[in-house]
């Protein structure tokens, strides 16, 4: 019996670590171009910075990848040994099909244990991190903020609209000064810029402005555009733009993602409860992934009865659309205290590991 626990758990090793292996890289590397495509094009990003960001964004994508790699190992292994009648075989000698399985079974523990450990602790913390890397890039180098036919919006109380960008000269630019509500307070309109970086002294950028044109809003009808009252026009004028503001709300910003399990569950704010409650059910729910994955797999694959690679890889897109889908429709309602999402969150593993145990049921009575 632990010849056949030794192969079926060295079967399902080897197949879903490969698995993982592929998965992952195309979630990270489809994440690096999503987020590092604008740094990359705009900055002179050093390799060291590169490499950090994939391991920031290795331990997010492993949440998705262990259960869907176990499946797909599950799928391809167990399709494979029934189309090659190794099952007969062992139930010809009286070994049933759940003692097969419990190197599977005892596998999908230790990967829900794993996932376990990375939703709780190391996603958050690699998010975190990531986050701060990433302002690190954009903000060492300030003035690459700013491009050609862009709208800059993460100054705080700020957004500068450029057209045209070479190097530190700018053409055509309108600076809003912005209330709480992102209503105009003031604009200044400018036919050229030159853009200059303190980062040492006050952090800050300097706007020196040629040729600008001021105007101020109503501040309590900022949008009513009859009481606009224009202002000066200034031959030269250099405008300040704090970087200060901006790492500090980079530091007040942060996304349920980045935090621990104890600052969800300290949430004060009503508001965010409901989404604090849904996440912090959400790391548990993906936790138990692999076993609702193992449950459904073994039979599905026995039923199919198929040994080709490709089969094995569409069963395993279909079930994990499935189940990330009900996970997607709890997070598009995770404000939302009447839909429940916290409880929405766990359906997928309720139905996946009903109805596995069902079909199991039903192939161990043949």
């Amino acid at each position: 019996m632990k010849l056949i626990d030794r192969y079926v758990g060295k079967e399902i090793l080897l197949t879903a670590t490969f698995a993982i292996a592929v998965l992952s890289l195309v979630l990270v590397l489809g994440n690096v171009f999503k987020q590092l495509l604008d740094l990359l094009v705009n900055h002179d990003v050093p390799l060291e910075y590169i490499l950090a960001f994939i391991g920031y964004i290795l331990p997010f994508s492993l949440t998705f990848t262990i259960p869907w790699g176990f499946l797909t190992a599950v799928l391809l292994v167990f399709g494979k040994m029934s189309a090659e009648n190794e099952l007969i075989a062992l139930r010809a000698n009286g070994i049933s099909v759940p003692r097969v399985c419990l190197a599977v079974f005892a596998l999908a523990l230790v990967s829900c244990g794993i996932c376990l450990w990375i939703n709780v602790d190391v996603a958050p913390r690699a998010q975190e991190q990531m986050k701060s890397a990433l302002f690190h890039i954009a903000t060492s180098n300030p003035i690459a903020m700013f491009g050609s036919d862009q709208v800059i919006d993460e100054f705080p109380g700020k957004k500068i609209y450029v057209e045209k960008k070479e190097g530190t000269e700018l053409q055509d630019i309108l600076m809003y000064d912005l209330n709480d509500k992102d209503d105009p307070l003031s604009v200044v309109h400018a036919r050229r810029g030159q853009l200059q970086a303190d980062l040492e002294g006050k952090q800050q950028i300097l706007l020196h402005l040629t040729d600008a044109r001021y105007e101020q809003h109503d501040s309590a009808e900022p949008n009513n555009l009859m009481k606009v009252r224009q202002g000066i026009t200034m031959d030269k004028v250099d405008l300040p733009i704090s970087l200060k503001e901006l790492y500090e709300k980079n530091q007040r910003r942060r996304g349920l993602s980045q935090m621990t399990l104890s600052e969800l569950v300290k949430t004060k704010n009503a508001h965010d409860q409901t989404a604090a409650r849904t996440e912090v059910n959400k790391r548990f729910s993906f936790a138990l992934a692999s076993f609702a994955f193992a449950l459904i797999g073994v039979p599905l694959a026995i039923t199919a009865h198929r040994k080709e690679t490709s089969i094995g890889f569409l069963f395993s897109l279909i079930v994990a659309f499935v189940y990330f889908f009900f996970i997607q429709a709890a997070d598009w309602v995770h404000n939302n205290p009447k839909a429940h999402p916290e409880i929405l969150i766990w359906m997928p593993n309720i139905i996946f590991i009903g109805l596995g145990s069902y079909l199991f049921w039903k192939l161990s009575k043949k």
